[in-house]
């Protein structure tokens, strides 16, 4: 089992919510912060972007535009 999911198990569902993840665009330097789902989703749509994964990165980007569009506008546009 890896650190991250030893750290999830530790947390309790209550602070898993309120808990925040600051994100920065890398281009405007502007930042939004996330929750541990919304983080994971950014990560995996900036991953799919540096492979060239365009179709992921489409769903990815429709995904988060529908969980937070102000850090999408933020972060993603």
């Amino acid at each position: 089992m890896n650190i991250h999911k030893q750290m999830e198990n530790l947390l309790d569902e209550d602070y898993k919510e309120t808990m925040k993840i600051k994100a920065t665009n890398p281009y405007s330097g502007e930042s939004a912060m996330l929750t541990p789902e919304e983080h994971k989703l950014y990560i995996e749509i900036k991953e799919a972007e540096f492979n060239e994964d365009y179709k992921t990165v489409q769903q990815g980007l429709s995904k988060f535009s529908r969980m937070n569009a102000a850090a999408y506008m933020t972060l993603l546009d």
